[in-house]
């Protein structure tokens, strides 16, 4: 039975619970969500798996997920990163957001997220299990998708993308 970290909108700890029990009660928890990015500048887009309980074939960032209890949200997006793509490489918290999502099968994700970013440039190796499909897109690209075709992609990725999109703009202000 995999739990949850609930928390209060200053993401302190308020107990645990059961996954499906949160998501289906709406309750907020803490996650993680991670962004790679080659050193062309391009992000790493991961098909979620067929099989997955929400958002299943949708395009999203390189892993999201929730830390176990007693796990640091660092420890927890790197362990995500090595279980859905099959690679680890240093990685960085940029910022955090909280929302709120429902879905047609009756889940709500809500969450506290905290959001890591990274550079990849070797094999990936995905988990079939959790990626259907991935790729790499330029930022103009995947911001020109968002606004043909926002059915294809998932709910945090839609609302974290123009956040991402101001820190990438930023540090390429910076070099």
């Amino acid at each position: 039975m995999e739990q949850v970290i609930l928390v209060n909108e200053r993401d302190e700890e308020a107990g645990l619970m059961e996954k499906m029990e949160a998501h289906e009660k709406a309750l907020l928890h803490r996650a993680i969500s991670v962004f790679i990015f080659n050193t062309k500048g391009e992000m790493l887009l991961q098909q979620r798996a067929a099989k997955k309980y929400h958002s299943a074939g949708l395009w999203a960032n390189a892993c999201c997920s929730h830390p176990r209890p007693g796990e640091d949200v660092l420890a927890a997006s790197q362990r995500r990163l090595k279980e859905e793509l099959g690679f680890e490489t240093p990685l960085k918290k940029i910022f955090e957001f909280t929302y709120k999502a429902s879905f047609d099968n009756g889940l709500t994700e809500h969450e506290f997220d905290h959001v890591f970013t990274g550079t990849f440039n070797d094999a990936i190796l995905p988990n079939p299990d959790e990626v259907q499909d991935y790729t790499y897109k330029s930022m103009n690209d995947i911001e020109a998708s968002l606004k043909i075709n926002p059915h294809k992609y998932s709910v945090w990725f839609i609302i974290a993308f123009p956040q991402i999109q101001n820190w990438w703009n930023q540090q390429l202000s910076f070099q």
